[in-house]
């Protein structure tokens, strides 16, 4: 390896040094961000709407459910501007197309067009031309790019329906997980061809279970339905409990998307994106690391997934006219091993975030204490099915799957020194030291002991800032690490410290996050996907990743509600009068 007392340059970045370090990885909190600022796009102001008190949020959510519900003969279902190319619709080879379907799209102009019969799982998000894939039922979008049907993101939107007494839209969504289980081979990312072969964190059986729930405090409670829905959970299950989403030898699972190479799905011209991650490693690791393979007899370019570039050493102070200053040019592209970390990062939901290693390139060696405690509730979740279903052995199995995963979810994440939970690398057998907003998921799946809440809930500072839960305390500039909060996780925590009776840190939290979201609701008239919990706003600051703040926003509404309703009446009141 060539000594490291240069710096590096990575063409076409025209780079010099280490001027365009833009990102760099593991600032502490509190550290400057960098300066892609967004504030304002995507703003779709509603007619006849205030932008000032609490029920005037409420009138925008309740409208904003009708803006983003999508269905096979509404024209702005079929846009996708995360790609380029002519719409088009595919039916799954096995389905029969619904009669006048190719008629009533054609004011849409899109191709109605069929999935192979077979396709392997490393092909399937390969299929051309993109395309929607065919759902029968309605659904709710989050908004902005995100103009499809999401995996985990439904769960919040659902709990926000049914709180918005929207019980058939939000039966219809599990209706379509349905339909992707049994068609498409599993819940997917969402319904576009580049997201076959990937799904997204497992909510289906929580969302099974809302359902059934809000029906049956409506009088209309359906035992054939649960019993239907109980088989596609135990399908949804099976998935994440087999090859290749088995973490090694510990008997837990893992995130792994079957693709390879680059996503086409980032905005604008993904290579953008691969580029900055490229420079990031070839500035940290240098060109021989291991997210980076050289161009050489070993490995000829052809040989070599993504976009490939050129990269030199340059001593340091060297500029762009000094070629002289700068050893020979090699040809490096970003490995085989990174793409697949990239790609299940994206599995995961937490896209981007540099927990699982920067730009989330080891995502796929890991244990993550999300996916398992959701696996745990899923468990749960399925011997109540059972037992309501009057399936007693299968209640049995299903307890004693939950009480093994426990017993491992506390042999690998928990962590009694620190008193929070950790994502395991299985890999090199040992714990992560990433401190991350998901140490507050086996609090909501009922997993942690009242010592371990208890510890949770004492080291809750860490994470607590004026908008609410940070989703960590690392300013890696991307979007699902600091200063930046999530709705879903200010739910989860919530839920979770108020399970173990810890209402009064509960409802703070609860307090701090929605008079925020209303704060920046009078100025932004929207509903954004993420805020700045520090600085309680909804300008972002992100270098690693996609930029926009978008709009709507189909699980902050969702989450507001639920919030809101779950808060003691003096809260609500307050709010009223900010």
């Amino acid at each position: 390896m060539r000594q490291r007392k240069t710096s590096a340059c990575l063409r076409p970045l025209l780079c010099v040094g280490l001027l365009l370090t833009a990102n760099p990885a593991g600032n502490v909190a509190g550290a400057t961000l960098g300066d892609n600022v967004n504030t304002t796009n995507d703003v779709t102001k509603q007619s006849n709407q205030s932008y000032q008190s609490l029920d005037d949020i409420l009138q925008y959510i309740s409208e904003d459910w009708t803006n983003l519900r999508r269905s096979l003969t509404d024209c702005a279902t079929y846009e996708d501007i995360k790609i380029e190319g002519e719409r088009a619709l595919y039916l799954p080879a096995d389905a029969e197309a619904p009669a006048g379907l190719e008629q009533d799209l054609e004011p849409c102009k899109v191709r109605v067009l069929r999935l192979p019969a077979k396709i392997s799982e490393q092909e399937a998000g390969n299929i051309l031309p993109h395309g929607l894939l065919y759902l029968p039922d309605p659904y709710v979008v989050p908004g902005g790019q995100f103009n499809e049907m999401y995996g985990w993101d439904s769960y919040f939107i659902i709990r926000g329906l049914l709180r918005d007494n929207h019980r058939d839209i939000a039966k219809a969504i599990v209706e379509n997980f349905f339909y992707e289980i049994e068609h498409y081979g599993g819940v997917l990312n969402a319904n576009r061809t580049y997201y076959l072969g990937r799904s997204q964190p497992p909510f289906l059986s929580s969302m099974i279970l809302a359902v059934y729930e809000a029906d049956k405090a409506a009088g209309q409670a359906d035992p054939a339905w649960l019993a239907k829905a109980y088989g596609f959970a135990v399908r949804d299950h099976d998935q994440w409990t087999r090859a290749p989403h088995l973490a090694g030898d510990t008997g837990l699972s893992r995130y792994f998307d079957e693709g390879n190479g680059p996503v086409p799905e980032i905005m604008g011209d993904p290579s953008d994106y691969y580029r900055g991650a490229a420079h990031y490693f070839l500035v940290h690791e240098g060109e021989e690391g291991m997210h980076l393979v050289k161009v050489d007899a070993q490995h000829p370019e052809d040989s070599l997934l993504g976009p490939k570039y050129e990269v030199r050493l340059c001593d340091p102070g060297a500029t762009q006219t000094q070629g002289g200053e700068c050893g020979p040019a090699d040809r490096a592209a970003l490995s085989a091993e990174f793409y697949k970390g990239d790609r299940s990062m994206r599995e995961s939901g937490f896209d981007v975030t540099f927990r699982f290693g920067p730009y989330g390139a080891e995502t796929h060696h890991f244990a993550p204490v999300c996916l398992n405690s959701l696996l745990y509730k899923t468990e749960k979740d399925l011997e109540q099915m059972s037992l309501m279903l009057g399936r007693k052995e299968d209640a049995q199995k299903w307890a004693q799957q939950a009480a093994e995963r426990r017993e491992r979810i506390e042999k690998y994440f928990w962590d009694a020194a620190k008193g929070l939970y950790f994502d395991y690398d299985f890999t090199r057998r040992q714990r992560s030291s990433y401190d991350y907003a998901t140490t507050f998921y086996p609090l909501w799946a009922g997993i942690a002991t009242e010592e371990q809440a208890r510890a949770v809930d004492r080291n809750l500072h860490l994470f607590e800032q004026p908008g609410g839960i940070v989703m960590s305390l690392y300013n890696s500039q991307a979007q699902w690490d600091f200063p930046y909060g999530w709705a879903p996780i200010q739910l989860l925590a919530v839920e979770g410290l108020r399970r173990y009776g810890y209402s009064a840190d509960a409802n703070r939290i609860t307090e701090k996050f929605l008079s925020m979201v209303l704060k920046n609701f009078r100025t932004d008239h929207t509903i954004r996907e993420k805020y700045d919990v520090v600085t309680r706003s909804s300008e972002t600051h992100i270098v690693a990743g996609y930029a926009k703040n978008v709009t709507g926003f189909g699980w902050t509404n969702g989450v507001f509600l639920v919030l809101l309703r779950e808060s003691p009446p003096e809260m609500t009141e307050r709010l009223k009068k900010e």
